[in-house]
């Protein structure tokens, strides 16, 4: 079986289950020479490993119909340690692949599924699934060689509703279909358990298999325009809610919504939807719509104080008790940024409300006992299990 595999081990022939594979990359030998090399996960009933098909093997005939849960047979592979001392199935020239449909006692692939409340730390290309929770975005980073990379982000929620973030490196908006509904299933194939900033996260790579619920083509989304908020490079970025109350952060690249007011009915054709974030470009195109009643106005959505539930997006009507108080942060990376904070309440309950960078000088327009109402701010269980809100760039106060 794979956890009886040595660095060292020659010739050797199994039988495993295929959990994912990369697709091949082209590399350089020292004389300049191309050479090719693909990578994927194999496990069984108690190990997994990783196997490297080098040159020819990297595009057998074939091979890119190899589906996860595959059983294949691995023949006279060599095995070598990776960079941190795992063994590590190579496939050269002497070695060979082939996919069997044999009798085998490893379990499917749904049956090694875990979901997202059983992970633990330290875990290790796992296959697990949850529920989108919230929005999928995409970002670029500077990897550790200085190259320019993309990740995708999305939080993941699991049955006992306990959330963890998600962070997929190398993979990008074009590995997830265009309109994902607010919370489809999802399952991800080959990933790691790793402690980020904010506790366990879930890493995935490149050869991360994403399975989202969702189709290519986004469909229409009718809402009331709760609120506007221009952004220095005249970006609108707008509130929405639609007739089931959820609320939608749409994000308008391309200037449509200049027709638009606080209150009115839009139908937009967005480009993508993940969850709640709509983005409309070019290709979109936004019409305003008679009143209708069933979409719900901004005083019909608020919440109580008392009702803000954690990871939440609220709107809120309420009265400043303390005069906003602002304050410089200073991060790791040594960058200085504003954080402005503020007492309220309403005759529920009472909550502090934050902002940062741009969103701090909203605060601090406030007064000592002013009623004010706040669109989209953002509920955070912050020290001691308080809920805390924060204004994001859709806010308005």
């Amino acid at each position: 079986g794979l956890k009886d595999l040595y660095a060292g081990a020659k010739e050797i022939s199994l039988e495993t289950r295929v959990l994912n594979v990369s697709p091949a990359k082209q590399f350089s030998r020292k004389d300049g020479s191309p050479f090719y090399l693909r990578t994927m996960t194999v496990y069984d009933t108690n190990s997994t490993a990783s196997v490297k098909l080098w040159d020819d093997k990297a595009n057998l005939p074939g091979i890119e119909n190899i589906k996860p849960g595959d059983l294949i047979k691995i023949i006279k592979a060599y095995v070598k340690s990776d960079l941190s001392g795992s063994p590590t199935i190579n496939i050269g020239s002497g070695s060979n692949i082939e996919i069997t449909d044999n009798k085998s006692d490893i379990p499917t692939i749904d049956k090694i599924t875990k979901d997202i409340s059983e992970l633990q730390e330290g875990q290790k290309d796992l296959v697990i699934s949850g529920i989108i929770d919230g929005i999928v975005s995409s970002m670029e980073f500077t990897n550790s060689r200085g190259q320019p990379g993309k990740a995708l982000r999305m939080r993941l929620k699991g049955k006992d509703g306990s959330a963890m973030r998600v962070v997929l490196w190398g993979k990008d908006e074009s590995d997830i279909p265009n309109m994902i509904s607010q919370s489809a299933k999802v399952r991800l194939l080959g990933i790691n358990m790793k402690n980020g900033n904010q506790g366990l996260e879930i890493h995935g790579n490149d050869s991360t298999i994403i399975e989202i619920e969702g189709s290519k083509e986004a469909e229409p989304v009718i809402v009331r325009v709760l609120s506007i908020v221009s952004t220095e490079n005249g970006k609108n970025m707008i509130l929405g809610v639609d007739n089931k109350k959820n609320i939608y952060n749409i994000i308008d690249n391309s200037n449509s919504t200049s027709i638009c007011k606080e209150g009115d009915v839009i139908e937009c054709m967005p480009t993508k939807v993940y969850g709640n974030s709509v983005t409309l470009d070019s290709n979109s195109f936004v019409r305003k719509l008679e009143n209708d009643v069933s979409l719900p106005s901004l005083s019909q959505i608020r919440t109580k104080i008392n009702e803000v539930k954690a990871d939440g997006n609220f709107c809120i009507e309420a009265i400043v008790l303390k005069i906003p108080e602002r304050r410089e942060i200073q991060t790791k990376s040594g960058e200085s940024i504003l954080l402005s904070e503020m007492f309220v309440e309403d005759d529920t309950g009472q909550i502090w409300v934050k902002g940062w960078r741009n969103q701090a000088r909203l605060i601090e327009k406030c007064e000592l006992g002013e009623i004010i109402s706040i669109t989209g701010v953002n509920a955070k269980a912050g020290l001691e299990g308080r809920i805390e809100l924060t204004l994001s760039a859709f806010s308005k106060i």
